[in-house]
């Protein structure tokens, strides 16, 4: 019973993909992860997987576990016929602001993709320079396949980064709280002040600039 309910969930999730599909049209979707964080990069990605097999448990990342992405990731890497990432560092995020630089981060990602699609599918992201057809939907990492792929690979690739530099800048908590503002890393951060890669720009009411 549970597979079967997976597979209507699948094909519930895939309708706006199979549109395209029955074309013979393969779209890429793309996602952001790190709009929101005092610290760290933002990431997009842009990934293109074919009709078939439909790869199961793909799904919103932010409704996914942290085990459960990790194995996904690399399912959805050895499957996608193509697959980049698109990385905005804190100075360029403060330097354009976050809209304006996660705008460049998908390009980046659509600029990487050795096959371009000829359709993206955006989560709630307009005004993207590339050289594609463009459909944005508010919540569209719950309502694509593709987005909800790409949010996958975006967020893996950020979280594994964010806990990278949780060792070299232990005392934030990088591990846990992937540079967002929780409590903790808001009151390291006033203990100790910023590191080199917080956003200067989202951090002034708490360090007082």
């Amino acid at each position: 019973m549970a597979r079967r309910n997976e597979e209507e969930r699948l094909y519930e999730l895939t309708q706006i993909e199979r549109e395209y599909w029955a074309k013979g049209i393969l779209p890429a979707g793309m996602d952001e992860v790190g709009r929101g964080p005092l610290a760290g990069p933002v990431v997009t990605a842009c990934i293109i997987l074919p009709p078939e097999p439909l790869i199961k448990y793909v799904n919103d990342s932010k409704k996914l576990s942290a085990g459960r992405r990790e194995k996904l990731y690399p399912e959805l890497k050895a499957a996608a016929i193509a697959c980049a990432t698109g990385w905005k560092s804190p100075e360029e995020i403060d330097e354009l602001n976050i809209l304006n630089a996660t705008r460049r981060a998908f390009e980046m990602a659509f600029n990487a993709m050795e096959q371009k699609p000829e359709v993206v599918l955006l989560d709630a992201m307009t005004g993207v320079n590339m050289a594609a057809e463009q459909h944005s939907f508010i919540h569209g990492d719950a309502l694509s396949y593709l987005i909800a792929a790409a949010s996958v690979i975006a967020k893996v690739e950020r979280d594994r980064y964010m806990e990278e530099m949780d060792e070299a800048y232990p005392m934030y908590g990088f591990a846990r709280n992937k540079g967002y503002g929780t409590a903790e890393h808001i009151a390291a951060l006033k203990r100790y002040g910023p590191c080199p890669i917080h956003r200067r720009s989202f951090i002034k009411n708490f360090i007082g600039e």
